[in-house]
């Protein structure tokens, strides 16, 4: 723990000192009439666009799973019940974590695999020919290294959230997946939720006319778990950071509504953060007394189209769970918290779902028994494969939609189909924390967002979840 405690320390600590030199980096900034404008540099000659990209398929998926502590057990569980898929290796820091899930594999009829424990095991896996997939569920400061390694050495990735702690890693991991030709997924998995799922089909299908405005958040009170995150990373880096630290459960279903980098993009953010009340509280439990994330962060982002997100992070105070999902048109709206909820205007349109929804004025919300049946008709596709969703709830994690993005994951790479979430989605969701942060620390600037499709945001018309 001594020695993995220091590698994180020290590498919080390197973030801290390029950060705040980043205005000199080829991936840094200039503050230009009180504006804060990131760079987007050329594409290099040797790179070519991920997006829509799609590998050969894969028959059998050989998954090599990095990280054995809080997530990633259960996700090892979970691939035992998606068919064409092999666990070929495991790794984590400690050995008795590794035995531990041998043992689980053991208990569900499988045979051991191979094994890999210690500072540099993670690559002795990655070096190995019989994995397809690399899966990584470590610390945050972790997540880059391990990806870029992985997909130099010829896998495709699956990273958990948020993928990337700054702009450069965001980068590095973009150019990365477009030299070798291999994915990089960020593990976000919000964007399968039931309800999510739903209402992204229902915007698709434009039962909310036009989507102008969408909403998300992690709100989340810690307390019960800080001390469960190995050698306190999460509360070290929390403790050292200004900014939305922890972006992509909001982002990624708001990014999804309004197509961003498949018709339009983020272009400007502005957020702003309250004191550390609560957060300087927390740091005294530790004997400290210095805490630079604000309890409350608020961020607001204009796009290229002219539509807006609002993205809120709080993990310090006493109130109740809330993703904050909410998606609004210019013919209806949908909520998640605290009531599942839609408000849809009918009238002089046509409109697809049961008899009672015509004449609706948007006023208020429809009633439960005709929210359940649009959802019903809107289901989207790819929960209708199968016994999927029954499996999903059965299996489980977060209510099954860790199963759903797990299946979905080996479902596209069997097949033979672009991911449901690219390198773009990874970097442009998780680069949240850095440009927060660059806003804040300058006064609640406007900050200039990079493209990190670099002009290839609008190639793509709408987001499509594939089917074979």
């Amino acid at each position: 723990m001594r020695n993995i405690f220091s590698i994180i320390t020290a590498a919080a600590i390197a973030l801290l000192t390029v950060s705040s030199c980043c205005s000199n980096s080829e991936y840094g900034y200039k503050i230009k009439n009180g504006v804060a404008i990131y760079n987007t540099p050329e594409r290099p000659a040797d790179q070519i666009s991920m997006i829509s990209f799609a590998a050969d398929p894969i028959d059998t998926v050989r998954v090599g799973f990095i990280g054995l502590g809080m997530r990633g057990p259960g996700a090892v569980e979970r691939f035992l019940h998606i068919d064409g898929v092999k666990v070929s290796a495991l790794c984590d820091l400690y050995q008795e974590r590794v035995d531990a899930v041998q043992d689980m594999l053991t208990r569900r009829g499988q045979k051991p695999v191979a094994g890999y424990s210690g500072e540099e095991g993670w690559k002795e896996l990655c070096d190995r020919d019989d994995i397809d997939l690399v899966y990584i569920a470590t610390p945050w400061l972790t997540h880059v290294p391990m990806a870029v390694y992985a997909m130099e050495s010829g896998k495709h990735v699956a990273v958990e959230v948020p993928a990337a702690v700054s702009v450069d890693e965001c980068w590095q991991l973009v150019n990365t997946a477009e030299k070798t030709r291999r994915h990089c997924m960020m593990l976000e998995n919000c964007v399968y939720d039931f309800f999510e799922l739903t209402t992204l089909n229902m915007a698709q299908q434009g039962l909310f006319g036009e989507v102008i405005h969408t909403e998300g958040a992690y709100i989340h009170n810690l307390d019960p778990y800080w001390r469960d995150y190995q050698g306190n990373w999460r509360y070290e880096f929390n403790k050292a950071h200004r900014g939305d630290v922890y972006p992509t459960h909001g982002l990624g279903p708001a990014c999804q509504a309004l197509n961003i980098h498949r018709g339009d993009r983020m272009k400007t953010l502005v957020a702003m953060d309250t004191d550390a009340f609560n957060g300087k509280k927390l740091a005294a439990t530790y004997g400290e007394s210095e805490y630079e994330n604000g309890d409350h962060t608020i961020t607001l982002i204009r796009t290229e189209n002219g539509k807006t997100i609002e993205i809120q992070h709080n993990v310090v105070t006493p109130r109740p769970y809330n993703r904050m999902y909410m998606v609004e048109g210019t013919e209806g709206f949908a909520v998640k918290y605290p009531y599942q909820g839609y408000s849809i205007r009918t009238q002089g349109r046509e409109v697809d779902g049961p008899a009672d929804i015509e004449d609706l004025d948007g006023e208020r919300f429809v009633s439960d028994d005709v929210r359940d049946a649009l959802m019903a008709e809107y289901q989207h596709p790819i929960t209708r494969e199968g016994s999927l969703v029954e499996t999903a709830k059965k299996v489980g994690g977060h209510g099954g939609m860790d199963f759903i993005m797990d299946y979905r994951l080996v479902y596209c790479l069997r097949n033979g189909l672009p991911l449901d979430q690219d390198v773009y989605d990874a970097a442009e969701w998780s680069c949240l924390g850095e440009l927060t942060r660059v806003s804040i620390e300058n006064g609640n600037i406007p900050v200039v967002m990079p493209d990190f499709t670099r002009g290839d945001w609008n190639k793509v018309n709408g987001l499509k979840l594939h089917l074979k």
